[in-house]
């Protein structure tokens, strides 16, 4: 690709990038670096949606090179490569309307780096300021403190290079999997971030549980946490693998409870698309085993993740959040079994893809909130025992 494709395409990049960042700039948010904060969150979670969209829609290939097009900046360029490559293979990955798909989201990914650099920019900017300025100011570092926002721009490099690899892989499953639970950790990352921004400016809190109950729910958001990454994982290697339609009816599969599964070759992770290590086509009761691993896995995510939320629910604090992931979870659930039974439609696959990225980014917003209180619940255990104690201040 030479420099001029390269040039059109960053030039696009900020273009689209303008929108979100305008209306960042003309809100009514005093502070504005919290609000490019949680819209770098919204866009991720937009992000992640389209990707969902991007890959049922199997346009993963809708442009088989990166970062471009054909070499070209878009599809409108690239139209007769397009036409050409329809022609030899009409029912093949690529069509005018797939590339577009796809090119869309590579834009949006684009877009998002030129936010989070602005971020980062601006954490850095403001951070060698306060160096200089007035000891009370010196206080508030930790409002621009870089480490954090930094970390969230090179997860999103990470993130950009296995975007490029499952272009260029060809679709490799486990690199496409890969590919989206960077995108969950991405999403992750940012929210801690933004809930971060959002208590440094609170007014000072009481905390709405003891010690000890803050730091179970603690555990338990933790916990629920580690469960949906384990769930994640597994739900993008059946959709990597097309495995969604593997068993058919609920909550038996092929009418069986437990049915013929190969596990040894449904969970080889360094293999080609629809095919085993050695070459050969990935045969049926491998699907079988990857479907039903992740629906019966469900049953404990849901199980723990609904505890959690309703230990959260009786603590103030936490009321919200928890109601929140109660009703995605159930959502999530229902979507699911939906998928199975009406065939997987595409609109309740996204709807699907889109609730785990929910259950990350709520489980995120709660285990910081939870990490916060459990601090309060410290500090003002403390201050009864300690009266005269200085009080420390929050980070």
């Amino acid at each position: 690709m030479d420099a001029v494709t390269l040039v059109k395409m960053a030039l696009t990049a900020l273009m689209v990038a303008t929108l979100p960042a305008a209306m960042v700039w003309m809100s009514s948010d005093a502070n504005k670096y919290r609000k490019l904060a949680w819209t770098c969150v919204f866009l991720i979670f937009d992000l992640i949606v389209f990707g969902g969209y991007t890959r049922l829609t199997d346009s993963g290939l809708g442009c088989p090179d990166w970062p471009g097009c054909y070499g070209s900046a878009n599809p409108l360029l690239a139209h007769a490569a397009i036409e050409h490559a329809q022609a030899l293979m009409p029912s093949g990955p690529v069509t005018l309307s797939k590339a577009w798909i796809e090119m869309i989201h590579r834009y949006l990914a684009m877009a998002i780096g030129v936010l989070i650099i602005a971020l980062v920019a601006q954490s850095w900017r403001m951070w060698r300021r306060d160096r200089k300025e007035s000891k009370e100011r010196k206080e508030r570092r930790l409002d621009y403190a870089p480490a954090l926002p930094t970390a969230v721009l090179g997860f999103y490099c990470l993130q950009g290079v296995f975007g490029a690899l499952t272009v260029t892989q060809k679709l490799q499953p486990a690199i496409v999997t890969c590919h989206l639970l960077l995108a969950m950790g991405l999403l992750a990352l940012t929210t801690w971030f933004a809930s971060r921004q959002d208590t440094l400016h609170a007014p000072a809190r009481v905390s709405s549980g003891s010690p000890p109950a803050m730091r179970n729910i603690r555990i338990l958001a933790l916990v629920s946490g580690a469960l949906l990454l384990a769930q994640l994982a597994l739900g993008g290697w059946v959709s990597t693998n097309y495995a969604a339609l593997a068993c058919n009816d609920f909550p038996l599969c092929g009418g069986k409870l437990i049915p013929a599964m190969d596990f040894e070759q449904g969970f080889t992770l360094w293999r080609a698309l629809g095919r085993n290590a050695d070459g050969s086509y990935l045969p049926f009761p491998a699907l079988t085993a990857i479907h039903w691993v992740h629906r019966n896995f469900a049953f404990i995510v849901a199980l723990v993740t609904g505890y959690t939320a309703w230990r959260g629910w009786e603590h103030a604090a936490l009321h919200k959040t928890s109601r929140a992931i109660a009703i995605v979870l159930a959502i999530q659930f229902g979507t699911g079994i939906a998928t199975i039974y009406l065939n997987h439609p595409l609109a309740l696959a996204v709807l699907h893809n889109a609730g785990a990225a929910a259950l990350v980014l709520l489980l995120t917003m709660l285990n910081y909130r939870a990490k916060y209180q459990f601090e309060i619940a410290q500090k003002a255990a403390a201050s009864a025992v300690f009266p005269h104690a200085a009080p420390a201040r929050h980070h």
